[in-house]
């Protein structure tokens, strides 16, 4: 019988962050996501991504 649920990943998300958000914060944040076909998770990453890179 075949293997059954999520492959294993080299690098698995195990560390979760919670914030936060206004209800005006949180529907900005949602019709961005929704607007660029990314989920509220894809879309924080995203930012934070940028947020990094323009450090350096």
């Amino acid at each position: 019988m075949a293997k059954m649920g999520r492959p294993k990943t080299d690098e698995p998300r195990c560390n979760q962050v919670m914030v936060r958000f206004t209800d005006k914060e949180y529907l900005k944040l949602k019709k961005y996501a929704e607007e660029n076909n990314l989920t509220v998770t894809e879309t924080v990453r995203k930012g934070v991504e940028q947020m990094m890179a323009s450090k350096l």
